[in-house]
């Protein structure tokens, strides 16, 4: 059953709308849409990307990835296994190229040899823009605030659900971006994130306030596109990534 907005939109995107009246159709044809024609995508197999993604990290180098503190070459390990872990104290990393709104898939684990507690085990990020985080953090048997948990939008949602696997098992975010707008310096669209962890929902399209810091409240600079960035903690977390890519939606 279609409602009543819907069918306004369909009858103005049809032409069957005019002049402020709404008349009902009486063939099938009157709601029917032939255009645009959605692109075709083939999807990956076996955890490959579909094909219209663009692939970040496929575990032969580090190529498209750069240190946020001067640009320089990514300092993290390059491991025989196709993934990538955060070297302690090298600083975050960031990818070359600038994106607005994507769909994101990423890969992460914890080390199997758990070291630390709280905020201090495991822990990374994943900056949309380079601004705002989704929280990676080993959460199993370690309990901390929850809005700084394991696939919280960091200090401002808490996650619907805890849907890690076991500890030094690889986690999958799946991540829709919708990056904020802004107009003269001001914000005039919230972002959005939606992110399912290992296919549970656990943010379900939430207002990114702003920036995600440790101390204050959020704050919204004027920006446009930004990179993706993951976090170094600098706790010896040693938090390890693969297989990421995204789509760009705009």
């Amino acid at each position: 059953m279609i409602n009543k907005n819907a069918l306004l939109a369909l009858c103005v995107l049809t032409g069957a709308f005019a002049f402020g009246q709404e008349k009902e159709p009486t063939q099938p044809e009157a709601t029917e849409v032939y255009e645009p024609v959605p692109p075709k995508v083939v999807p990956g197999s076996n955890g490959a990307p579909p094909s219209d993604a663009i692939v970040l990290f496929d575990g032969s180098n580090l190529d498209g990835w750069i240190s946020t503190t001067d640009s320089t070459a990514a300092k993290w390990t390059l491991n025989k296994d196709g993934s990538m872990t955060v070297k302690d104290k090298t600083g975050n990393i960031q990818t070359q190229q600038n994106f607005g709104s994507i769909q994101l898939h990423i890969e992460w684990k914890s080390p199997a040899q758990v070291n630390g507690k709280g905020q201090s085990r495991a822990n990374s990020g994943i900056f949309l823009s380079g601004l705002y985080e989704v929280q990676v953090l080993d959460n199993n048997d370690n309990d901390t605030y929850v809005n700084g948990q394991v696939g919280s939008v960091y200090k401002q949602h808490v996650p619907l659900a805890m849907a890690s696997v076991p500890t030094g098992e690889w986690n999958t975010y799946d991540i829709i971006y919708h990056a904020p707008e802004f107009e003269k310096g001001q914000k005039t669209k919230s972002g959005t994130l939606t992110v399912i962890q290992n296919g549970v929902l656990i943010q379900d399209h939430v207002e990114i306030k702003g920036t995600t810091p440790y101390v204050g409240w959020p704050k919204n600079p004027p920006h446009g596109k930004g990179p993706l960035m993951l976090q170094d903690h600098q706790d010896n977390s040693r938090v390890s990534y693969r297989n990421i890519w995204v789509r760009e939606l705009d």
